[in-house]
């Protein structure tokens, strides 16, 4: 469609209403509306189902239709004196113009002039705002994104009256027409960081974004990291809080994710918990959360350095007990290790796929019949069933549900070294990814930023999270223009 449409306007309203008949045909959805005010024929075309039928026949054709006694001088007059609507525009593009009825517009064409009008009509069914299902919170907001962008976008404008933010259009996809708005605050974002995402985005040529995850690898430096290097989010509030940090937020028609750029491995461990509870409480969630990370990530590799390569470091009555459990267990630890992570892999997936209200049923008692067989049937020990346990509920301690893939990848990364070289195999997998993660980049900026940052008062927000009344600046790594956020 995008080389096909035309632009210009035809004065007769015949021909137009002829070619647009043509480009729209078979599409039963479509309305064509043909009446006559004070002898010029006029038309309203918009599609059923997106548009609102009752502001377009209460404040659109009853008064264009009962007031007979104007003159019209230009078209100019219809809109100045008859039409009771507070957002419309001119428009001389006929390719603009079809594109926003297509959007849930309402177009209207009036015979012998080359220009028209696009009415804002749009009213699609929508899903009212609830909790978002994947980033709980005990205190705070219970708002959630939907999938109307302009509801969205009024979620982060009500957190946000500042006269300085802004909320920057742009279409994306060459056929679906997708509207994208790029937030940020324009006296305090890195404008580099603005500039560099508003040329990542132009430079997006797909043929349709349906959810703002088709754009996450255009924005991203390296796909094939484990790690994701921007930030998705359900929360208006975390939006808010990220704009007023200096970074930018983008919001896709159709999607109830938002993403922030630029976002570095701390972002995606902090939660909107940590700022609206008390400081001691979410410093030490902050401690617990690291804690939980270390165990999923390590615990499974460690057990089987230990098991297989170094039994001597672990206490003898231990020792004898893991002996004593994987006794009749035909497999290495390995094996073992890797049946259980596959098998709660399945279940985690399943779990996710099934409808709700059985979902949790199925996850919970499915976990415990397949431990349970696997063990009577001496597949696995059951120091192994604890371990896999303990794994899968600490992956998830994470407030960014991304990153418990990433972890998984690094887990059977260090699985696997660990069953080659046991605990050197765990120290080199950890310094392989040390190295990664000091070269990766968001944006320019450090993926590690601000642990890798030497100024102290970034690192108020790091492990710990102090008291409101000392962050008196902005975090220095991500370079705002107004610094100051506390006088």
């Amino acid at each position: 469609m995008e080389e096909n449409v035309r632009e210009w306007i035809d004065k007769s309203i015949k021909n137009n209403l002829d070619y647009m008949k043509e480009l729209l045909k078979d599409n039963s959805d479509v309305i064509y509306r043909e009446f006559t005010v004070c002898d010029i024929k006029c038309a309203l075309i918009y599609i059923d189902g997106m548009a609102d039928k009752v502001l377009i026949n209460d404040f659109i054709l009853k008064p264009l239709m009962k007031r007979r006694d104007i003159v019209l001088n230009n078209v100019d007059d219809l809109k100045d004196s008859l039409m009771a609507i507070s957002d419309l525009r001119d428009e001389d593009n006929f390719h603009k113009m079809i594109i926003s009825m297509l959007s849930g517009d309402t177009m209207m064409i009036v015979d012998g002039y080359q220009s028209g009008f696009v009415i804002a009509t749009r009213a699609w069914p929508n899903r009212g705002i609830s909790e978002p299902s994947g980033e709980t919170v005990i205190r705070g907001s219970r708002e959630g994104f939907t999938e109307t962008i302009r509801f969205n976008t009024a979620l982060v404008r009500r957190r946000i009256r500042d006269p300085k933010f802004r909320i920057k259009p742009m279409t994306l996809g060459v056929r679906s027409k997708s509207d994208v708005a790029i937030m940020y605050i324009d006296d305090i974002v890195n404008p580099g960081v603005l500039r560099a995402t508003i040329e990542e985005l132009q430079k997006i040529k797909l043929d349709a974004i349906l959810d703002s995850g088709y754009i996450q690898s255009y924005l991203e430096r390296n796909t094939l990291s484990p790690f994701p290097q921007v930030q998705s989010t359900e929360r208006p509030d975390v939006v808010a809080a990220a704009l007023y940090e200096g970074r930018v937020a983008i919001i896709v028609d159709n999607s109830p994710f938002a993403i922030i750029v630029p976002a570095t491995l701390v972002n995606l461990f902090q939660s909107p918990d940590d700022y609206y509870q008390r400081s001691i409480y979410g410093s030490i969630t902050r401690f617990i959360r690291v804690v939980a990370v270390l165990l999923s990530v390590l615990l499974p590799a460690f057990y089987i350095a230990v098991t297989s390569f170094s039994p001597s470091i672990i206490p003898s009555k231990l020792a004898y007990s893991i002996a004593a459990a994987r006794e009749g267990v035909p497999f290495p630890a390995f094996i073992e290790v890797v049946i259980m992570e596959v098998s709660m892999a399945i279940l985690m997936e399943a779990v996710v796929r099934l409808p709700k209200p059985i979902g949790s049923t199925i996850g919970i008692v499915g976990g415990l019949i397949i431990g349970q067989a696997a063990v009577s049937a001496g597949i696995v020990s059951p120091i192994m069933v604890i371990i896999v346990g303990v794994t899968a509920v600490t992956s998830f301690i994470s407030p960014s549900y991304e990153i418990t893939f990433g972890l998984r990848i690094i887990r059977f990364l260090l699985i696997a070294l660990s069953t080659c070289l046991g605990l050197y195999g765990i120290t080199v997998g950890i310094l392989i990814i040390l190295i990664h993660l000091v070269k990766l980049k968001s944006f320019t900026l450090s993926y590690l930023s601000p642990v890798v940052n030497s100024n102290i008062s970034d690192q108020k927000d790091v492990f710990v999270r102090m008291d409101w009344k000392y962050f008196w600046k902005r975090p220095k790594y991500m370079k705002t223009q107004d610094k100051i956020r506390q006088k």
